[in-house]
């Protein structure tokens, strides 16, 4: 096997369960703000609405299309209005609240701090994230994820998000390393493995869900801890 001098992780999704967190999140508010009682059918069909206005506001926000502050309020103003709810309060209300629940507690992927003692006298490991960085700051705080991190590397730090080249280079730049001598872990084909294959670096697919696909990748998981049999 090719010798690899440094590791990248992506953050969400990879190592975070967000989607975990994501439902405990909006458990919590679903009852707060008595969603039930104001002509929302259920908690999933909230969701399913929300997640479709993110995705869009998430893609603009990849291309610069629009800030933060707007995506985290926008996401949840547009979603009450399709339920007939046009209360600003509710929406900035939620976006708040959403980014403090999310990061009360702990949501990691089984065996993730297992896979992250073994490899971290090995190689100096390195993370790369999308995530706004005051929420992923808490996550590593709440998760005392720094101690097995040499950098770490948000979006925002890099002004620039994955999968452009440049925030793999950002992120290079700070950790002394080459993207010959390195391989990233991440669960998204397109921002994290097409992204570090344009840019020359071997890749980890995390497909816990056993996704099909026919993109070409160096390695795949479905478990973190099968980490340490490759490295």
């Amino acid at each position: 096997m090719k010798k690899y001098n440094h590791i990248f992780f992506d953050l969400d999704r990879t190592i975070w369960d967000f989607d975990a967190s994501a439902d405990d999140s909006f458990n919590r508010m679903f009852s707060k703000y008595g969603l039930g009682g104001r002509g929302v059918p259920s908690l999933e069909v909230f969701r399913e609405h929300y997640e479709k206005h993110n995705d869009l506001l998430w893609s603009w926000y990849r291309k610069g299309e629009i800030l933060k502050e707007v995506l985290n309020i926008k996401r949840f103003e547009m979603t009450l209005a399709d339920f007939g709810i046009s209360d600003n309060g509710i929406a900035i209300g939620m976006s708040e609240d959403y980014v403090k629940v999310n990061t009360e507690k702990v949501f990691l992927f089984p065996g993730a701090i297992e896979t992250l003692v073994y490899l971290t006298p090995k190689y100096p490991l390195h993370l790369i994230t999308n995530g706004f960085q005051e929420v992923q700051e808490q996550k590593f705080h709440i998760a005392q994820l720094y101690r097995y991190f040499k950098s770490v590397t948000t979006s925002e730090e890099a002004g620039i998000k994955k999968p452009e080249p440049g925030i793999f280079h950002f992120a290079m730049e700070k950790a002394n390393c080459s993207a010959d001598e390195s391989i990233i872990i991440g669960d998204d084909l397109v921002i994290d493995i097409a992204g570090a294959r344009n840019i020359g670096m071997d890749q980890v697919y995390f497909n816990p869900e056993g996704i099909r696909h026919k993109e070409n990748v160096t390695f795949e998981i479905s478990c973190l801890k099968e980490l340490i049999e490759i490295f």
